[in-house]
Parts: structure tokens; sequence; C-alpha cells
């Protein structure tokens, strides 16, 4: 009887009346949720929706295709404490970076769990360890990192549901600034070509007697390759290029 007390309050509160005989799953309400949030364009109203529905209490959605040494530009929006945040956007943006183009492959929309460090103050009741999910919206890979009550017991069906619904729900809310920075950020003629020839193993000495041009802005291209795929080495840079069909 309580847990039906709790779940018709739990529906009346999302604007569902208990006594007309509606009844709705989680997922259903929070799908609704999302709905109303993209349409007025309210990321954050939807981010809580999505922390409460996997009953966490609070949210951090970084973005990933900046440099590690952005600090707090990598964040897209957030309800951590502010010196929370302000002690682990590095720390997240350069762990990425330690991962190889397979690894972030490979865990794509797989919770994936890390403790805070000790010297950083949490909320009273809110746990250390904390769950970082990341998807991409476009070209762009994102993540969304949830703190929990201490001691919970987490649903991962409900954790994989948040992925997803993160993913489809910023990509609509950020669709403009990603776009606009895909633009940005797309590589040239010559950059690609650059990326080929080095997939094929030439150095720069040998692409720059290829193409016709000097050493020095063979270098200068691949630098600005590197710089636009948020990749630290030409390894990286050519697994980029083969996760995104350019070579």
């Amino acid at each position: 009887m309580e847990t039906m007390r709790s779940d018709a309050a739990a529906w009346e509160s999302y604007g569902f009346s208990a006594e007309s005989g509606e009844r709705k799953s989680a997922r259903e309400i929070l799908l609704q949720e999302l709905g109303r949030c993209a349409d007025s364009a309210g990321l954050s109203p939807g981010l809580k929706a999505l922390t409460d529905y996997v009953s966490a209490s609070h949210y951090l959605l970084v973005r990933h295709d900046a440099s590690p040494e952005a600090g707090l530009d990598v964040v897209v929006a957030s309800d951590w404490p502010f010196d929370m945040v302000r002690g682990i956007a590095r720390t997240v943006g350069a762990s990425q970076s330690r991962m190889s183009e397979l690894e972030k492959c490979f865990s794509l929309l797989k919770p994936c769990f890390h403790h805070l460090a000790d010297n950083v103050a949490v909320p009273m009741g809110v746990s250390r360890e904390y769950c970082v999910i990341a998807f991409h919206v476009g070209r762009v890979r994102m993540s969304l990192l949830l703190l929990f009550p201490e001691h919970f017991i987490l649903s991962q069906s409900k954790l994989r549901d948040v992925g997803i619904m993160t993913g489809y729900f910023a990509s609509v809310c950020c669709e403009g600034a990603i776009l606009r920075q895909d633009r940005e950020m797309e590589l040239t003629d010559r950059e690609i070509e650059c990326l080929y020839w080095i997939a094929e193993g030439k150095t720069s000495g040998e692409i720059a007697v290829i193409l016709g041009i000097s050493r020095n802005t063979i270098n200068n291209y691949i630098t600005s390759v590197m710089r636009k795929t948020a990749t630290k080495t030409r390894s990286e840079a050519i697994a980029w290029a083969v996760r995104h069909s350019l070579v």
C-alpha cells in the first residue's frame, strides 16, 4: 500500500492523475518530461529529470573535443558544487586524452565508475564514487557524470537508459552549438591529404616531397589536425580518421 501511495505521488508530480487510472512506467514518464524540456530548450531541467530517474543526486555534462587543459570550458551543464566541478573538470579531460580510440569506442554508453580524489570535498551523504556514461552528439564525444547518495544500490538497466536518452536529448538541445563547432573543426582537403599519407607510413619529409610543399608546412597541417581532432599523436589522429571514414 505504501508503495502504491508513493507511485501515485510520483505520477501526480509529473502531471498524471492517480484517480484517472492512467498508469505509466517511469521510462514513459521520463520520455514525456524530456519531450517537454526539449520543446522549451530546457537542457538543465531535462538533465535533472534524467538524474532523478536513476535516483542520482547531481549531474555534470561535459564535452571532450577540447584540450585537456581547457578546464571549466569542457562543462556544458552541471548542478555539482562549483568547487567539485573545478577540481574534476581537468581530470576528466586528461583521462579522456589518455584513452585510445578503441577504448573510447568500447566505453560508449557503458556506465563506468570512478572515485573522487581525497582532497575533493563532497556534500554530506553523497558517495565519493561517481558514474561516467559516454556518448556522441554528432562527432563530439560527451559524458554525463552522476553523483549518488551513499550506500545506494544502482540499477544498471536504468543507467543504460540514461546514457541513450541523454545522447538523444543533448543532440536536440545542443544541436546548434555542436553543428557550429563541427563546421569550425572540419578538416581541410590538404589536412585530409596529409592524414592519408601518414596512414600510408610516410614521414613529414616524404609527404613534403609528394605534395611539393615544405616540411614545416606539413608539420603545421598535422598539428592543426591533432588540435581539431583532440588527439595527441599521429597514431591517434589516424585512428580518429579511420573511425570517421576519412582515410
